[in-house]
């Protein structure tokens, strides 16, 4: 497959060089690394389970991104940099962890001092620095964010297989069969369920609601963009880490706009083709891509945000992808400002918690059970389903915000907006894939499909996220009002 191979800057972030599986997320996440070498266990088969686990350490770090949501737009670049220092900052920690293990074994208090603790001091300075740059910028920063320079040592959830290497030397650096080759990140039998298994209507998540119904704004705009056919790829994420290369540390679909990069302003995503039928769409939405994780070697399976990060396998792209968009429950809608930015879903919710978590996922034909937190196993002729409902209600004023969420709320159970906030379309985006269904026997998965992922999140299906900008001409986004308040079905 091809991917965009627009000329980019390459900041300190992107020239890191990611191990088995090296993570660096918005300034926090989880690292996990084969932590304890198990060649001179007696009878290691019968302990293998228990031993698994003893092998694998984390680095828990709170998310500084998050934890921003007063920093002025004349610092956000600024912050946006000291954020990408952060995650090269967590994915050399992972490195000395993944490289040091007989060190560790030797010494129990070897990660503390030889690498928490001196990454907590460099997250302190850079802590710091944000502070003070958006003090300058005449905001008024949290005084007490060096609560967030500390991360944690802690074992992974699940065992993981040893396909790291011990000390630079390669002992057990060989790739065990039943990693699915990204170092054993994941996802593992655990994480699939069979949709007959899903109960009806027990998705548990209020995040993510429908808007649309009976009462208030009836209507429905579709757009067809296409399922990325051009092959637009890439591991960046213009919404979350302008400026910054690779800055998803995952690759995503792109459909729409086709000027879609880190670096891309809004002159350019204005000026820009689209994929969409209707010209006057040049929005742009993207997710991350699925992948088959079969042994293919895909154009990125050397590069950071592919395999160098644990990405590996055949990209899927979807047989679908029905954008639309929906009215409110209880009024009307009014017009969404253009260059509105907005993410659904919380690509780090494995370590950040289920909070903004918005994955839903199921199967055709099966599609009144949705799972948050598994991949469905879906029976011959059905195939996979993923839904994104995302937030419909706007602050009035802002196209962003300095954690990219406090500008949107989803809508409440009632189908109303908070206060404060008024209803805009609402996006939904389903895509369907062929997939072949894996098999999972004796807890182990053969040939499993997974989402692309920080390797930190080891792939966990509830990490699933969407991403959106509009880009359309007013003329369009009028007609899409219209349409939805009018009751019509548009295209």
């Amino acid at each position: 497959m091809g991917r965009n191979t627009r000329k980019r800057r390459t900041p300190l972030a992107a020239k890191v060089v990611a191990g088995a599986a090296a993570l660096a997320v918005g300034g926090g996440g989880l690292v996990w690394a084969n932590f304890h070498a198990s060649a001179h266990e007696e009878n290691p088969d019968h302990n293998r389970t228990r031993s698994a686990a003893a092998q694998v350490a984390t680095i828990d770090c709170p998310d500084v991104g998050q934890e921003l949501s007063d920093v002025p737009d004349r610092a956000r670049g600024e912050v946006d940099g000291e954020l990408a220092t952060m995650d090269s900052q967590i994915t050399e920690a992972y490195k000395r962890l993944a490289t040091t293990r007989r060190a560790q074994a030797g010494d129990p208090r070897f990660v503390e001092n030889t690498i928490l603790g001196p990454l907590k001091d460099r997250r302190k300075a850079i802590i710091d620095r944000i502070q003070l740059e958006i003090n300058r910028a005449g905001g008024r920063a949290d005084d007490d964010l060096d609560r967030l320079a500390g991360c944690q040592g802690r074992p992974a959830e699940q065992p993981q297989n040893d396909g790291g290497q011990d000390d630079g030397q390669g002992q057990d650096g060989g790739q065990n069969q039943d990693d699915n080759g990204n170092g054993a990140a994941g996802p593992v039998a655990d994480d699939f369920i069979d949709i007959n298994d899903v109960e009806p209507n027990s998705r548990d998540s209020q995040n993510g609601l429908a808007a649309d119904g009976d009462g208030g704004s009836t209507g429905t705009f579709t757009t067809d963009c296409g399922v990325n056919e051009n092959n637009l790829f890439n591991s960046d994420n213009l919404i979350a880490a302008p400026g910054v290369d690779n800055g998803a540390h995952h690759v995503h679909d792109y459909v729409g706009n086709q000027d879609n990069d880190a670096f891309s302003s809004d002159e350019d995503l204005a000026n820009a083709d689209t994929s969409c039928q209707n010209q006057g769409d040049k929005s742009t939405y993207y997710w991350p891509v699925l992948r088959l994780q079969d042994g293919t070697e895909e154009f990125d399976a050397n590069d950071l945000g592919g395999g160098a990060e644990g990405n590996v396998g055949r990209i899927l792209k979807p047989a679908q992808a029905e954008l639309k968009f929906v009215g409110n429950k209880q009024s009307d809608v009014v017009a969404m400002p253009k260059f509105l930015r907005i993410i659904t879903g919380d690509a780090k919710s494995f370590t950040n918690g289920d909070a903004n978590a918005n994955s839903s996922w199921s199967c055709t034909g099966f599609e009144d059970r949705q799972v948050t937190d598994k991949y469905p196993l879906c029976p011959e002729g059905s195939q996979v389903v993923r839904t994104s409902n995302f937030q419909s209600c706007w602050d009035g004023e802002n196209i962003d915000s300095a954690n990219h969420r406090d500008h949107m709320a989803f809508v409440q159970e009632d189908g109303g907006c908070p206060n404060g906030f008024q209803a805009i379309p609402q996006l939904q985006v389903r895509l369907v894939y062929d997939i072949p269904t894996p098999a999972v026997e004796n807890g182990s998965v053969r040939n499993p499909y997974a989402v692309d992922s920080f390797p930190e999140q080891l792939h966990k299906p509830i990490t699933d996220h969407n991403d959106f900008i509009n880009v359309m001409d007013e003329d369009l986004m009028n007609e899409v009002v219209d349409c939805i308040n009018s009751g019509e079905d548009c295209r």
